[in-house]
């Protein structure tokens, strides 16, 4: 894809034009969504930290009905979602202010939407194919910047950012092979499933089903009660929610805008085939990737961004049997699948235990991990006996970071260095704190409260929001160390910030500008190599 750039020619507004020349179709008709229930706690859906937050201002304009087109008539994906855009324009201050942001900062964009051309075609037709509104293609850009591994500090993850329980609700499988929240096919079933439940529960308004998906649907219905109680507007525009959620929807909205006519503000948008950029394979049973891509004929780096819901070398034995492959790869990665014997989809070297070795000693010989091999071999505790015979993985070549940091979270959610569970106590936030004030009423530093979060001493914080404000003793030691774990080099890309490789990689914004001598004035440039240290707990499996 070419970067987004400055038009010199209005050819533009041509294809703005002839995209509104075609009349929409009729949705087709649908069976209502049954939304399951919530568990006891009602977290919301918590969206990556991605672009400006901001508050609105109230006033009411709702939506108009919605319409479809026939997707096929179009040549560019964009100009396809364009066609579908549902929302009725709407004059609010905080659109305006979003909508700035977005403007004046094309670099972003482009990043994101690189990103996405791999699975905006398929979250496009699945949208459309429910007579949904097109703006929804553009939420993973709000959610996630269109990161199938993004990973948010309320333990959100994937293209549309589900928490555990949510997902889970959605059938959203999680297991130590497998997060279905990060597979793209399936986590936009459960969102649009989720979205349109939400719909009907608030009967037909997209934008209070727009915020409940951001903050939860309980909170969303508590305020309008309240205000229908108190004699109030009962809209979003009237409700009192977080600043997160004032913001969410005016994000959205923003980027309807921009996106309806990007010519109005200085932006052209490089032509996204309309074609599917993938196809769905069934494998029958567990297969290495690194051999699927092989087969396939495409990197390993591609065939991870098309499934990043696997979270080792190779698929879910228990399913889902299934992959995703560019399309062009699609015919010679079936055909070369159904001519691998069963041995050679994932290979295995046998170990036979010796009497004074122990599984750390056997996984170092092997270049493993205790972890790996006691799943691999269902062992209980680690344990291991003198001429047992154990199944060592082959594993050819370093997994990517994303995957292992991946791993990292399913191996040790809540294990300090011992390997003993962590003692915790969750806080709930209530109105007006923040993490100043929350450590001095512990008795805890700021700084160890923040890394037990995953935050920044700065965040700001919302009102139910969890904390966990204690940990074992070993594990806040950890967190106190300036410099510890796997030290990995990362070559700076065209686009890049120090946050932003600090929030891929799990670390702080001060620990990546300590480890590199960066301050406020130094700009980090493509090409440029980073150091930095991963904790190597997190990063093993």
């Amino acid at each position: 894809m070419t970067p987004i750039k400055r038009p010199l020619l209005a050819g533009c507004l041509a294809l703005l034009l002839g995209a509104c020349a075609h009349q929409p179709a009729a949705p087709p008709k649908r069976e209502p969504i049954v939304m399951p229930a919530p568990a006891a706690s009602d977290t919301p859906i918590a969206p990556a930290d991605t672009g400006p937050v901001l508050g609105a201002t109230p006033t009411l304009t709702m939506p108009r009905e919605w319409q479809h087109h026939n997707g096929e008539d179009y040549d560019d994906l964009f100009d396809r979602m364009r066609a579908g855009f549902a929302f009725d324009e709407v004059q609010e201050g905080a659109i305006d202010v979003q909508l700035a942001w977005f403007e004046h900062n094309p670099d972003y964009l482009e990043r994101v939407f690189q990103r996405g051309q791999r699975y905006m075609y398929h979250i496009i037709t699945e949208v459309e194919a429910r007579g949904m509104p097109l703006e929804f293609a553009l939420l993973p850009v709000v959610e996630s910047a269109y990161e199938p591994f993004a990973y948010s500090r309320s333990r959100a993850a994937g293209l549309w950012q589900f928490i555990p329980d949510t997902g889970s609700r959605f059938g959203l499988k999680r297991d130590w092979w497998y997060d279905g929240r990060r597979d793209v096919v399936e986590s936009t079933r459960a969102a649009l499933d989720y979205l349109q439940a939400l719909h009907d529960q608030f009967d037909g308004d997209w934008l209070l089903a727009i915020a409940a998906y951001n903050v939860g649907e309980n909170s969303v219905q508590r305020e309008l009660d309240f205000n229908r109680a108190n004699g109030k507007p009962a809209d979003f525009w009237h409700l009192r929610l977080p600043a997160e959620t004032r913001a969410y929807v005016p994000k959205l909205l923003a980027l309807k805008r921009l996106m309806a006519e990007p010519e109005r503000y200085g932006l052209e948008f490089a032509v996204i085939p309309n074609e599917p950029y993938f196809a769905l394979i069934d494998t029958d049973s567990q297969i290495d990737l690194k051999i699927a891509a092989q087969l396939a004929g495409t990197s390993y780096e591609e065939l991870v961004a098309l499934n990043p819901g696997y979270n080792r070398w190779a698929t879910d034995p228990d399913g889902p049997h299934r992959l995703l492959v560019p399309i062009d790869n699609a015919d010679a990665f079936d055909a070369a699948l159904k001519s691998l014997g069963a041995d050679d989809r994932v290979r295995y070297a046998s170990h036979e235990v010796n009497r004074k070795e122990t599984l750390p000693m056997i996984a170092k010989q092997y270049g493993t991990t205790v972890v790996v091999l006691s799943k691999i071999n269902d062992l209980k505790d680690g344990k291991i006996v003198a001429g047992q015979t154990l199944k060592i993985p082959e594993i050819s070549g370093q997994l990517p970071d994303k995957v292992l940091l991946a791993a990292s979270r399913v191996d040790r959610p809540e294990t300090d260095l011992g390997g003993r569970r962590q003692r915790q106590i969750v806080y709930r936030v209530r109105a007006g704190e923040t993490l100043s004030s929350i450590a001095r009423g512990h008795g805890m530093p700021v700084s160890t409260l923040a890394r037990l979060n995953n935050m920044g001493a700065q965040d700001t914080l919302v009102k139910g929001q969890r904390l966990v404000i204690k940990a074992s003793a070993a594990r806040r030691l950890r967190d106190e160390r300036v410099v510890s774990g796997r030290r990995l080099l990362y070559t700076v890309r065209s686009g890049d910030t120090v946050y932003s490789i600090s929030r891929q990689f799990q670390v702080s914004v001060p620990q990546l500008k300590s480890w590199n001598g960066l301050n406020e004035h130094h700009q980090i440039k493509a090409g440029k190599r980073l150091v930095m240290y991963v904790d190597s707990n997190r990063q093993q499996g």
